[in-house]
Formats: structure tokens, sequence, C-alpha cells
């Protein structure tokens, strides 16, 4: 059954500009079905935290009152985290997840980030600075961040929504090989890798097609 709407969860440090969300938003627009890439950098990046993300989508599902209909999430990078959450824990509102680079690691201590020194000089300073390209620009960013994502493990969340993963071979932020666990532990995921990196831009006319018959689009 075709979507009958479609959430663009947008990576860490990205927007709802980004590239993969300009692209995926003209063909969903050329195929009239709605469209949404929530801002997670909103009301600011330095207080982002993933608790504060799921609230903010859990609002963007609810909008449209208690008949709205179930949605089908796109995830990038730490948005596919938060579509894992997200299915997780709102099951009734969530029907299918397309997730690219899916950062699954990323409430293990020590995940991909920072290196564990740079994340005790975050614990001692309480903020950090990291470049932002929405912004082109270096943001500061609170400790809460990361004490916060500790909390919410994707790789060991429950979901039974049918779910396609891309994944770089050549990706330097999310391990290909951690993916691959992920998505072996899980007969509803079909994992396809791609000889790319982790922006997975080159790739993106081939998973649009892969996505077309996962998401009834013919």
């Amino acid at each position: 059954m075709r979507p009958a709407r479609v959430f663009y969860l947008h990576g860490f440090a990205s927007s709802a500009g980004s590239t993969k969300a300009a692209y995926f938003g003209e063909r969903f627009a050329a195929l009239h079905v709605p469209f949404r890439c929530p801002d997670f950098n909103e009301p600011d990046f330095t207080s982002l935290t993933m608790t504060r993300m799921l609230s903010q989508l859990d609002g963007e599902l609810a909008d449209g009152g208690g008949g709205a209909a179930p949605a089908t999430l796109i995830g990038s990078s730490l948005g596919g985290t938060l579509a894992i959450l997200a299915a997780a824990r709102f099951a009734d509102r969530v029907d299918r997840l397309v997730l690219l680079a899916p950062a699954v690691m990323f409430a293990k201590p020590g995940h991909h980030l920072l290196p564990p020194e740079r994340i005790e000089e975050w614990r001692r300073t309480g903020s950090l600075r990291f470049f932002h390209y929405a912004y082109g620009e270096e943001r500061p960013l609170d400790v809460a961040f990361y004490e916060d994502s500790l909390r919410h493990d994707s790789f060991e969340a429950t979901f039974s929504q049918p779910a396609m993963v891309f994944q770089g071979l050549r990706d330097a932020s999310v391990d290909y090989r951690t993916v691959e666990r992920f998505a072996h532990a899980r007969p509803n995921v079909t994992l396809s890798l791609l000889d790319d990196d982790h922006q997975l831009t080159a790739s993106l006319p081939r998973i649009w097609d892969g996505m077309v018959p996962f998401l009834d689009l013919e």
C-alpha cells in the first residue's frame, strides 16, 4: 500500500534542507505523496538530545488528530536511530522504515561521534563545538546530548514493521559490519550494501529504485 504520509528524519548536524531531504521531497511531491522533514535543530542545536527529538517526532506523528494515518519514516544516520526508536515506541503510528546508514551503535559508550578523550573533555567542560553542515560553522552542543544518548539503544530495540536498510561499505562513521549484525538479527529487515560512503549521495538513484517497490509507489 502506498504511504499515506512520509517523514524524512535528517542526521546529526544536518537539517531539513539537506541534499537527501530535497532529493526525496521532489520525488514524493511528483507522486503527490505527503512529505515532511522536521527540523530537529529547533529551538536550538545546543540543547539537542535524542529525547527531545523523540518528543518532537511524537508531536509530528500525532499532527492531524487521533485519526492521523500511520507514517513511513526515512531516517538518515542519527535520523535512522530516531526512526528505529520511534517504530518501537509509536508502533501504531509507523508502518514502514527506510534506514540510510543508521547509527545503530549510537547508544554504546564511546560511540562514533568522538574518541574517549574527547568524551571526557565534553563531560569536564559541559559543552563542545561541532561543525554544523546546515549553518556552515561550528556550533556548541551540551554534554546532555551524549549522556542522554546512552538511554536510547536502537541496536536492541524491538519493532515489527518492515524495514529496508541502505549502508555504504566505505562509511567512516557507521561500520557496515555493525549494521549487518543489526539487520541479520531481524527477519523484518532487508539490507542493501552499497559501494559508497556515509552520505550515500552517489547512491541516491539506486536507493530510490529500491524504495519504489518497497513503498508500493509503482
